[in-house]
């Protein structure tokens, strides 16, 4: 028993199709190597990216330990019972937490300060005389206040 020529003709027909679907597939499956290629090492770069972000976190909370009055102030700022007065360029932590051991805890209370008590103040925290003025705590204060974060940044170079 043997093939009819219509039998070999559709034989060659199935051999020849499947030769070019082989063909087709490989040019596709390079396209999709490729793509997985990429997406690889964009998921490699960004991890160490992140071990690297890691590691300087790691290494600013070494050099800037938290101590404990630094920490209650965080937290109350946090919990909305405190302003975070550090965010005024020229408080920072430390002087925060003399602040609100001296009971101010607000923005408020550095725009209402008047001119003899941002005196005493200067006195309490060991700051010359005019120094409130000068660094113009009231009117960051008041911006801070307001929520103005842009305003805030832009004129006094401090990160909110």
């Amino acid at each position: 028993m043997g093939f009819t020529a219509n039998q070999w003709a559709i034989l060659a027909l199935v051999l020849v199709l499947g030769w070019l679907l082989g063909l087709l597939s490989r040019s596709g499956g390079a396209r999709w190597r490729r793509a997985y290629e990429q997406e690889r090492i964009a998921r490699e770069t960004a991890e160490t990216r992140h071990a690297a972000a890691r590691e300087r976190i790691a290494e600013l909370e070494r050099s800037h330990p938290v101590g404990i009055g630094t920490a209650a102030a965080v937290g109350a700022a946090a919990s909305g019972a405190h302003d975070d007065l550090a965010l005024i360029r020229g408080i920072g932590r430390t002087r925060e937490t003399t602040l609100n051991e001296t009971g101010i805890h607000s923005y408020r209370q550095i725009e209402d300060l008047s001119a003899a008590d941002a005196d005493r103040l200067e006195a309490r925290l060991g700051l010359t005389q005019g120094t409130i003025a000068r660094e113009e705590w009231r009117e960051q204060a008041a911006m801070l206040r307001d929520r103005r974060l842009d305003d805030h940044r832009t004129r006094y170079g401090t990160v909110v």
